[in-house]
């Protein structure tokens, strides 16, 4: 396009008349005015944190559930009352969110206790000290003053994973080291089973209390995006069948709302980008589609060289092959892949279990089937729309440098 051209692109789309009033209303760090199908589970958190108002240590909180179950949201919903009443009351109380997944402040046990350091007003260098020295700034600067302290570590399990599970005991055992401040923790994942993997001395002491969420159905996805649609867009934009075509895919995909608000938004950008003046359900496909291809790419290009060479291998196979995939076949293309690549080959049974993984993240399908007394074995097709494949074999090339 020339400048000519692309500058008068810009003018003519300062000059549309936009479908959204405020698009932040559909994005997932955003907490309503009230939190829909979730009274249950606030009244809960609500009774287990409200002794920190009479400065006293609430137990630490352990919630799970999958994505988009309003786990974050009614973590942060509650937490910001107990604040509000804590302020006019002039209670010592502070309350500090984490977000485990974030680089550069949880993805070391020295960046994530620099970062709860700075929290409390004590300057320390990103790097350079010895962890002892690091803890004792974050302690004294914890204990400086009589105060109530929550500290919320949404996606633990990222933590752990990153740093082991000795920074997690050294926090759920903090209280011990102070003398003016109490400290309690909510820990938040989305994976089902972290709580079972943990050191049973941190297992003990981060869960407490436990609140599993459940996903929502489709008929409450439905009533939370009427919500945030009713302010998020103009009246009259969203066609009758699209809010119920956008809660059935996310219903689909575990009930996560999340989602659903994230099919909304995009399917209303792609309605101005093509100067349709209303969101139809065609929309919808579209945006399916779109986020279905950037999922899976984000998960493709992040994972390690052995998954994708694995991953590499089932699509040379789906598309040479009319035949049905089986685990077999994938592993013999697997260790010749590996001979091209300079990777130390994985054994059966191993790359068996990242099939398994691929299966869990829906990148495929792998339906386990018996073979009598020859075991079972997994029938393996492709989960992905046929668009984006092209597209993962291209990533896929290029970071296992295959020529």
């Amino acid at each position: 396009m020339k400048e000519k051209g692309l500058t008068g692109f810009f003018e003519s789309f300062l000059d549309k008349e936009p479908l959204f009033v405020n698009k932040s209303i559909l994005q997932a760090n955003y907490t309503p005015d009230s939190i829909l199908h979730r009274d249950s589970h606030i009244k809960q958190v609500a009774s287990i944190l409200a002794p920190c108002l009479k400065l006293e240590k609430s137990s630490n909180l352990f919630v799970y559930g999958k994505t988009g179950t309003g786990k974050t949201l009614t973590v942060k919903y509650t937490t910001a009352r107990i604040k509000q009443v804590a302020l006019e009351k002039k209670i010592p109380v502070k309350i500090i969110y984490i977000n485990c997944k974030l680089k550069k402040i949880a993805d070391t046990e020295y960046r994530l206790i620099a970062q709860l350091a700075r929290e409390f007003g004590k300057a320390v260098p990103a790097t350079g000290l010895p962890t002892d020295e690091i803890y004792k700034a974050f302690f004294s600067a914890l204990d400086n003053e009589k105060q109530m302290v929550i500290l919320i570590l949404d996606e633990v399990d990222q933590l752990v994973q990153k740093t082991g599970s000795d920074l997690l005991y050294n926090l759920t055992r903090i209280n011990e080291e102070l003398e003016k401040t109490q400290l309690s923790i909510i820990g938040i994942s989305n994976d089902l089973n972290f709580v079972d993997t943990l050191d049973p001395r941190v297992k003990s002491s981060l869960s407490e209390e436990e609140l599993v969420f459940p996903p929502y159905n489709a008929v409450q996805i439905q009533s939370i995006l009427r919500q945030r649609v009713k302010d998020a867009f103009k009246q009259g934009t969203i066609v009758p069948g699209v809010i119920e075509k956008c809660a059935a895919f996310a219903a689909r995909e575990h009930g996560d709302a999340r989602r659903a608000l994230e099919l909304i938004r995009v399917a209303g950008e792609l309605a101005e980008r093509s100067n349709s003046r209303k969101v139809f359900i065609k929309h919808i496909d579209c945006a399916e589609e779109v986020i279905e291809r950037d999922r899976v790419v984000d998960i493709v290009v992040t994972q390690p060289k052995q998954f994708q060479a694995t991953l590499y291998s089932i699509i040379t196979l789906c598309e040479n092959s009319k035949d049905n995939i089986l685990t077999g076949s994938v592993y013999d293309l697997y260790l010749d892949l590996c001979k091209r690549t300079g990777l130390r080959p994985l054994t059966q049974r191993r790359v068996s279990d990242v099939i398994g993984e691929l299966d869990m993240l829906g990148i495929i399908n792998a339906k386990v089937i018996s073979k009598g007394r020859y075991g079972r074995t997994r029938e393996i097709t492709m989960a992905v729309p046929m668009t984006t494949i092209p597209k993962i074999r291209k990533l896929l090339e290029s970071a296992l440098m295959l020529g």
